[in-house]
């Protein structure tokens, strides 16, 4: 008798190892074989200690692999499950040791839940946050009121839809966190969220907020329905609960209500005006403004998500001319491709200043159109112009870890490391989450603009994905401690994924204003054998 092959439930996702696919919600969730097969095996082995071998063993056979290959494995899966090394939710790391999957897993075949592994210690709340004295909080106090707002689930009945329901969280949360009141967590501690039936209580202990609004999105046609809850976490109750049905284009003025009406609610105002309102211009297409959602969740650091990216974006741009936000990330786009051409070759970066430029036109209150004009200066070696910028961004949305790193970027480049290793961690304490790659790099690059190699090295570990540029400065930092043959490995490992690399071509992708800072960058290059 042929025994069924398991299926795993756990959280929002489903493994059905029979059908050989891993569900989120439902939907598809894309992993190569080998992570797939990785995945299977922490799953059926939950909450054991796996070591490294005993996984490369169960997954890779007998074959000589690289430890390397399960490090990387173990990041894909985490990209797919969305989960983090420092906080994780469902795998753990043992340093040392190996891997443990931590969350409460279902096994289709006994029917059983298992018993759950307790998960790491909660986030770190955000600078600011009251999360000690929850009771007390008044417009007066000089406190700030920490809230939580968790995806809008979608309700239309397509799954095609997520995207919509998704971006209206973000800029409902956006929206929040220009509001020095309020201390509003990140996208990606509130997003960990979604799909789970979860205990308004745990997660505001969780979170350390006292107030979380959540709500769904129900689209039918060219009518839409939003409802929105207020709940106070302390006792679990409703502060405020509205429904909107509403045209799908009157999406921005619901926004904006339910904004006005949480702070009105949380800040004791009745309105939501004055100097401190975020003045926003939303766009005036709807189409246009569906296209930035769907640019904005593709990966682009993905080829084909950055192609697909771009096409959306300058979409909206044709569909609605006066979109500054859709100019602005359009120029990120841009100069993303001048990164990646021969010197010499900058049509493409006079093609993102101009679009930059325009969106600063167009919408001078957002901090995006801000941030990215600000790179686009320090790329022309305007270096003044992108600090006043960057600043300027910070100010509009203080709450905004990505500010806070392209501020800290921004410092590495205009000669002021030090001072950019406090905005670096700052975005950490903004979102404990913030887990991007270049975040990473511009961190370890402050490390060792200052000479601190161990801790350059520290950070440029955290790095996950491979890219020629993160090999080029893991190699100089490696070189400059004096560790001459690792930093010849990841030499090699550059020059095979950039073949024609030069020091000086790297350099001109990333001026700095001061020459000790490129020379000190360009001797580690050099020491660690990358040609001039």
């Amino acid at each position: 008798m042929t025994h069924p092959q398991p299926s795993y439930a756990f959280d929002r996702f489903r493994l059905r190892t029979a059908q050989h696919e891993l569900l989120c919600d439902g939907q598809p969730v894309s992993l190569e074989p080998k992570a797939f097969a990785l995945l299977t095996e922490l799953l059926a082995r939950r909450g054991e200690l796996l070591g490294r071998d005993d996984l490369l063993d169960a997954v890779w056979g007998h074959r000589y692999v690289t430890p390397g290959v399960l490090s990387r494995s173990i990041a894909q899966l985490r990209r797919a499950l969305g989960d983090d090394s420092d906080h994780p939710r469902y795998i753990q790391t043992v340093h040392a040791l190996g891997y443990r999957f931590i969350a409460p897993v279902t096994c289709a075949g006994d029917g059983h839940a298992m018993d759950a592994v307790p998960r790491e210690a909660p986030v770190t709340p955000q600078a600011g946050a009251d999360a000690t004295n929850e009771s007390s909080v008044s417009p007066g106090d000089g406190l700030t009121v920490p809230i939580a707002v968790l995806p809008f689930a979608n309700m239309s009945g397509d799954p095609e839809q997520v995207y919509f329901s998704d971006g209206i969280t973000e800029d409902i949360i956006t929206e929040l966190s220009r509001w020095r009141i309020l201390a509003v967590r990140s996208r990606a501690a509130s997003f960990r969220y979604r799909g789970v039936a979860a205990d308004m209580r745990q997660v505001a202990r969780e979170l350390h907020v006292r107030y979380i609004l959540e709500g769904s999105v129900r689209r039918m046609g060219d009518r839409m329905r939003i409802t929105a809850q207020l709940v106070d976490a302390q006792d679990g109750k409703h502060v405020w609960a509205e429904k909107f049905d509403r045209d799908v284009a009157d999406v921005f003025a619901v926004q904006d209500e339910v904004v006005r009406t949480i702070v009105g609610t949380l800040v004791g105002r009745v309105q939501a005006v004055g100097a401190e309102q975020a003045r926003r211009k939303p766009p005036a297409s709807l189409a246009a403004y569906e296209c930035v959602l769907k640019g904005n969740a593709l990966p682009w650091a993905e080829p084909w998500g950055a192609e697909e990216a771009t096409r959306m974006f300058e979409r909206a741009i044709a569909l609605d001319p006066g979109y500054g936000f859709a100019h602005s990330l359009l120029a990120a786009m841009r100069y993303g491709a001048w990164y990646e051409a021969p010197i010499g070759d900058d049509a493409a970066l006079q093609e993102s200043y101009a679009l930059a430029t325009r969106a600063l036109e167009l919408d001078p209150d957002e901090s995006t159109c801000h941030s990215i004009y600000a790179q686009l200066c320090h790329l022309r070696q305007e270096y003044e112009l992108s600090l006043q910028h960057v600043r300027r961004a910070v100010e509009l949305n203080p709450n905004n870890q990505w500010n806070a790193g392209d501020m800290g970027m921004m410092l590495n480049y205009a000669g002021e490391p030090e001072e950019a290793l406090q905005w670096f961690r700052r975005a950490r304490e903004l979102d404990p989450y913030f887990d991007v790659p270049w975040y990473w790099r511009e961190y370890g690059l402050a490390y060792l603009l200052l000479h601190r190699y161990d801790e350059a090295l520290a950070m440029l570990d955290r790095i996950t994905g491979r890219n020629y540029r993160y090999s080029a400065l893991r190699a100089a930092s490696y070189a400059l401690r004096g560790d001459d043959e690792i930093a010849r490995i990841h030499a090699a490992d550059c020059l095979a994924q950039r073949p024609e690399f030069t020091i000086a071509h790297y350099l001109a992708k990333t001026p700095f204003k001061r020459h000790q800072d490129s020379d000190l960058l360009a001797e580690g290059l050099r020491r660690a054998g990358l040609p001039d």
